[in-house]
């Protein structure tokens, strides 16, 4: 004969009030998710998708850090290219006043070389305070340097050869300052910008025209440097330009893939809160029929 368990009036109370406790935590659990939108609130929620989570996180703060270094990056080769195109078109109007100068008819007499000679001068002052151009107080043409300036009020170079680089990537760093001295020619050399500008406004004062010829080369080997390294700017700041974007995408998808991990589905989490709590008035009717009241709930 089969043994049948007693199930009492008080094991059926318990199981149904923790039934209904159960119902009640989930009913509490889907209202917390949409008051914050998040489906992970505590690690204990979803240890994985924790992990998931946080290495997301981490990849999200360095791509934002290669994005700010980029942008920072395109205003140092901004500015140096604005610089760089500024410097060619003073310096080609240097070499058109050279060849006004090695002309007999413009400049026939004294008076007519010394204007040439005067203007050349001021080119040359105004070439110089180019080169000391500055982007967040810093020269940009001075490499590493803690100074104030890239050239004295000569003309020579006082900075030094270290470079400004920028992370823009996983491994990818982009050197986004210029070195003056490899701009505008070292100090010593004949065809340093400032020392030729120099010479020319003397050999002009001295009608001196084979000493002008030399000059007229050597300018235009300082023209070319300049317009070489224009060219590399323009490169560099492609690259980093390409780099930006290519971050801000890999940003994009990053925090797309963060969404999927820790956000709620709203539409799905307000229909499973619907019947979640439909599930709990049901549970509710249902024990106030299964438990009746005893004789000891009159007597209270």
């Amino acid at each position: 004969m089969a043994m049948q368990l007693r199930v009492t009036d008080g094991a059926i109370t318990n199981r149904v009030l923790a039934n209904l406790q159960g119902n009640l935590t989930r009913v509490g659990n889907l209202q917390e998710q949409l008051s914050s939108g998040k489906q992970i609130s505590r690690p204990s929620d979803s240890p994985t998708g924790t992990v998931s989570a946080m290495q997301l996180r981490g990849e999200s703060r360095a791509v934002q850090q290669y994005t700010r270094n980029a942008s920072d990056g395109l205003g140092w080769l901004g500015v140096i290219d604005t610089a760089l195109t500024s410097s060619l078109s003073q310096t080609g109007k240097v070499r058109e006043l050279v060849l006004q100068g090695m002309s007999a008819g413009t400049a026939s007499t004294p008076d007519a070389r010394e204007a040439i000679a005067a203007e050349v001068e001021n080119l040359r002052k105004s070439l110089i305070g180019v080169a000391n151009t500055k982007y967040l107080d810093r020269p940009v043409f001075g490499g590493t340097t803690t100074g104030e300036r890239a050239f004295d009020g000569n003309g020579s170079f006082v900075g030094d050869t270290g470079t400004v680089m920028r992370t823009v990537g996983d491994n990818s760093k982009v050197q986004v300052d210029a070195n003056g001295a490899a701009v505008f020619g070292a100090n010593g050399t004949d065809s340093q910008l400032f020392t030729v500008l120099e010479s020319i406004a003397a050999n002009l004062r001295g009608s001196n025209t084979a000493g002008l010829d030399a000059d007229l080369q050597n300018l235009d080997v300082a023209i070319g440097t300049i317009k070489t390294n224009l060219a590399d700017v323009g490169a560099r700041y492609n690259r980093i330009e390409t780099s930006r974007t290519a971050a801000d995408d890999r940003l994009l998808n990053v925090k797309s893939k963060l969404s999927e991990i820790e956000d709620i589905d709203l539409p799905n989490t307000i229909m499973q809160m619907q019947l979640q709590q439909t599930a709990y008035q049901a549970a509710l009717q249902a024990t106030a029929k299964v438990i009746q009241p005893s004789l000891m709930d009159f007597l209270r």
